[in-house]
């Protein structure tokens, strides 16, 4: 399997793995006790929050454990909305959120928030003046994501939260794509409140953590035993923080082999479908994006055919979002961009790992301009199209 599906889910690191199982087997200790299992359960559980925060720049205490990037990007913003509400009701967001963020943004509009949805340009970038010119009295949270599922674009954020920050205005934003892939850094993007998930950058899965600026306050989602400072109580998931821990640290070491080496793939397949396959159109910025996303679309195709297609030749891709996968609504990031539905449908997200290597290029450039060309023979859109 050609595997080129990592915004979906990435490969657990052998690493990682080999870091997770003593605490699968015998160091099972739950991390609040007192005596020696729990001790180095405790111990293992306050390296990994330590590897958390030095891959983005932050202090081990403003890390919060959490199941993953959909629970961090919840307790972000209601937990921001339910503890600040007394001074104001109103959130600015974007269209291209990860329903993670959109849903949770949808939700408190029915419990009397007000939220201001963002457009985005033709490259799938939010302006910064309309950031600016959203901005009211009772504004509480800005939440705009880092870099986006989809597309792979990656948004001004340290602008954003400039701005914020002079009004004194939370900001968070969604880093689940990009933290590990590009460098992140709370201080220099001025967020207050950041998500990641391990699954994204060669951790297990359910597992994830919200970065927290010391001083901030939020209102717990959930109560209980007071655990990870009261902010996210319950028995703490040991294994699988230890492998969030292993994966960012293994992220910081490599960070810039695997940019360089992600963005060469990258840029060649870009390169090979778009001078390869006629009407077939890049989409997101070409290079302001992540270093492993490459997603297209093809006139007169539908994607999920095309990913079915790619199957059969033992490539894993994807139209879209994998939280979207089984909708069959056109993807609200790619009508953002003012594409027609028609177009729309016709995507294909490739999104690279380090596992990748150079001779999955040609054969996934192959592939695709096999399946295309298959596809648009039985399809009257196509047809239509070269009767123009």
């Amino acid at each position: 399997m050609i595997y080129m599906d990592n915004s979906a889910t990435s490969h657990l690191d052998p690493e990682v793995l080999r870091e997770m199982e003593p605490f699968l087997k015998e160091e099972f200790g739950n991390a609040s006790t007192f005596y020696s299992l729990g001790r180095n359960a405790r111990k293992a559980l306050e390296i990994a929050r330590e590897n958390v925060a030095a891959l983005i720049g932050a202090s081990p205490q403003e890390i919060i454990f959490t199941s993953g990037g959909t629970e961090s990007d919840n307790m972000a913003i209601k937990g921001t909305a339910y503890k600040w509400k007394s001074k104001g009701k109103h959130i600015i967001t974007s269209v291209i959120e990860h329903p993670a963020v959109r849903e949770t943004c949808k939700y408190l509009e029915t419990q009397g928030f007000e939220v201001t949805y963002l457009p985005v340009y033709e490259e799938g970038i939010v302006s910064v003046s309309d950031v600016e010119a959203a901005i009211r009295d009772d504004t509480i949270l800005i939440t705009i994501m880092h870099a986006n599922n989809e597309i792979g674009t990656i948004q001004p954020i340290a602008e954003i939260g400039k701005i914020a920050r002079e009004k004194g205005i939370y900001f968070h934003s969604d880093a689940v794509q990009s933290v590990g892939k590009i460098p992140v850094d709370v201080i220099e993007l001025n967020v207050d409140l950041l998500s990641i998930s391990a699954h994204k950058l060669n951790g297990p899965k359910g597992i994830g953590a919200l970065y927290v600026r010391k001083g901030i306050i939020l209102e717990p989602l959930i109560h209980g035993g007071g655990h990870e400072r009261g902010i996210r109580p319950g028995t703490e998931n040991v294994p699988s923080i230890v492998g969030l821990g292993k994966a960012c640290s293994l992220a910081s070491t490599h960070m810039d082999e695997n940019i360089a080496y992600l963005t060469q793939l990258r840029d060649s397949l870009i390169n090979g479908i778009l001078e390869n396959i006629e009407e077939s159109y890049l989409n997101g910025d070409r290079n302001n994006r992540l270093p492993n996303n490459a997603h297209f679309r093809f006139t007169g195709i539908e994607g999920e055919s095309l990913v079915l297609h790619l199957d059969s030749k033992n490539i894993a891709a994807s139209t879209g979002s994998a939280c979207s996968s089984k909708n069959l609504e056109p993807s609200h990031v790619l009508m953002a961009l003012g594409l027609e539905e028609v177009a729309a449908h016709g995507s294909l997200r490739l999104t690279l790992g380090k596992e990748n290597k150079p001779e999955d290029i040609p054969y996934t450039i192959t592939s695709i301009k096999e399946a295309v060309e298959t596809l648009r023979k039985l399809s009257p859109l196509w047809c239509s199209a070269e009767n123009l």
